[in-house]
């Protein structure tokens, strides 16, 4: 799922300030590139914060601004899926239950367990 947010960039000596209205928080960078790939990192935490608090994410534009002189308007996409794949890496601990003829030869074949249970979830659910 790939959602735009706007977000306002103004410029000072040593960087940038980027203000994100719709999630009412704020990040920086060093320079324009650097603003932009913080923007959508701060929209991607806040993103993933929200899911997990079962809070819907805020919809674009749904807080108003204005622009001040040395600011610009720009809009930033973030895919929240690929971020959090990529992001939200915390290991889980699961307990499953197998018959005792696969263990044994399991771990005959010293096949790691985890790794096994990861790639038959992955090829489940499409990824």
């Amino acid at each position: 799922m790939t959602n735009v947010y706007p977000i306002i960039l103004t410029r000072y000596s040593d960087g940038y300030l980027v203000s994100i209205p719709d999630f009412d928080i704020n990040t920086e960078g060093s320079d324009l590139a650097e603003a932009i790939f913080m923007a959508r990192d701060a929209i991607g935490l806040m993103s993933i914060q929200y899911q997990d608090m079962g809070k819907p994410l805020p919809e674009a534009f749904s807080r108003s601004f204005s622009l001040g002189e040395n600011d610009t308007q720009t809009l930033v996409d973030v895919d929240l899926d690929e971020y959090r794949r990529k992001h939200d890496n915390k290991m889980v601990k699961k307990n499953c239950t197998i018959p005792y003829y696969l263990n044994v030869e399991a771990e005959r074949r010293g096949l790691n367990f985890s790794r096994v249970l990861q790639e038959a979830l992955l090829e489940k659910i499409g990824n």
